[in-house]
């Protein structure tokens, strides 16, 4: 590092993304460092520096502080936190205002009134993913709910064909996988990707279509987007659209089971009708880490003071919501899941889909497909419970989002 480190920081570089004895739970630093390093050191596994920020008022000025740049993170030679760099034609790499200008593109695309129509559709989904799965027992509801489910909304949403889904699985596995022995497998699905959009749309143009991906195509023809921003706009989608989703379905499923059993009285107060709670849904959105650290670098283009920790001109900055939502002096009792902390006048908003100009334009999304996935799942089988101990699930911890390989259940 250039910078001169402030004297509170007197330990190691601590190798990123931490680990966790516990997936299923943040990492047991995090909490050390809130105390008293609130801004590490850390080393990325790029064999980059960088600073892992972790309380969270912090978190809340490196999402909202235009000096700490996304697209300066997709720059030349600048630190990362993956084996691949990050592709400067995402809109997850822009500042505004061009990244405002992507965000337009898409319209009403995600607005919460265009999805709420959405609510029967992925309820009818749903329903048929669930009849499937439970005429077995025990039931895996990774494979049978959690994977599938956000998989054929984005799919659907884009307008991309279904026999082709196994194959868009395979690629944001791959596309996200950290390893640096699987470094060209991921530069090679992003790739693929890549190619495969392309040529959907030329196909597009001939052909055009009302879905988001159709939205694309016609913001790239009357010069709202570039080709290339088009295309990668898509994987963006495309991945961050299944993978997240489908690590957060599996991730609030094993919390509720947990839940389940030791306060089985309060089971029905989770859900009514076919949803979960709203209060219930942003708890699980709070409590469930299904990133070890959560958040994406950042990179200082001037030098700023977090915590009394001067971030210099150059440097990575890893901003932590799963950190910022276990925060005690913002939530009493933060590693406690209470699916009444977020009822009228309670709690903060939590961190969960970032903050600012980055927030995550597919927030009521997810949103809505988690509470309908499990208010509908706890509404058909009251007496669910886990078929095997949660602490010997297997969990998958080759990708950035966490997510139990199975999870069987019965009722």
């Amino acid at each position: 590092m250039t910078s001169t480190e402030p004297a509170h920081v007197t330990e190691a570089p601590l190798s990123f993304p931490l680990s966790s004895p516990d997936p299923a739970a943040p990492p047991p630093d995090l909490a050390r460092l809130r105390a008293g390093c609130p801004v590490a050191p850390v080393l990325l596994p790029s064999g980059d520096r960088g600073w892992l920020v972790t309380t969270y008022a912090d978190n809340l000025k490196v999402f909202s502080d235009g000096r700490f740049s996304r697209s300066a993170a997709a720059g030349k030679g600048a630190p990362r936190a993956r084996n691949i760099p990050l592709d400067p034609n995402s809109i997850t790499t822009m500042d505004p205002p061009e990244h405002s200008r992507l965000r337009r593109a898409l319209g009403g695309a995600f607005s919460p009134r265009r999805l709420d129509v959405l609510g029967e559709r992925i309820g009818v989904i749903t329903r048929g993913l669930l009849d499937e799965a439970m005429a077995h027992r025990p039931a895996d509801l990774v494979a049978g709910l959690a994977q599938p489910l956000p998989l054929i909304v984005i799919c659907e949403l884009l307008g991309l064909p279904e026999e082709e889904r196994d194959q868009f699985r395979d690629w944001t596995e791959a596309y996200l996988t950290l390893s640096p022995e699987h470094a060209a497998r991921s530069t090679e699905a992003a790739q693929q990707l890549d190619t495969y959009f392309a040529a959907l749309v030329e196909r597009r143009r001939r052909r055009p279509t009302d879905d988001v991906f159709g939205a694309l195509v016609a913001a790239h023809e009357d010069g709202r987007l570039s080709h290339a921003e088009l295309c990668t706009f898509a994987t963006t989608l495309l991945v961050a659209g299944y993978e997240t989703v489908a690590a957060q379905i599996a991730g609030s499923l094993n919390v509720l089971l947990a839940y389940g059993s030791e306060h089985p009285e309060e089971w029905g107060e989770l859900y009514e009708g076919d949803r979960l709670r709203e209060p219930v849904v942003e708890e699980l959105l709070r409590y469930v880490p299904i990133a070890m650290t959560g958040g994406t670098l950042r990179v200082a283009t001037e030098d700023v003071e977090l915590s009394g920790t001067v971030i210099r001109a150059g440097e990575a900055v890893l901003p932590s919501t799963t950190s910022a939502n276990r925060d005690t002096a913002v939530y009493e009792h933060p590693d406690l899941f209470d699916p009444y902390r977020f009822e009228v006048d309670r709690g903060a908003s939590h961190l969960a889909f970032g903050h600012g100009p980055h927030r995550c334009m597919g927030a009521h999304l997810a949103r809505l497909q988690i509470g309908v996935a499990l208010g509908t799942l706890l509404r058909r089988h009251p007496t669910l419970r886990p078929a095997v101990p949660l602490d010997e699930l297997e969990w998958n911890t080759a990708k950035p989002i966490r997510c139990p390989k199975s999870l069987p259940v019965t009722w």
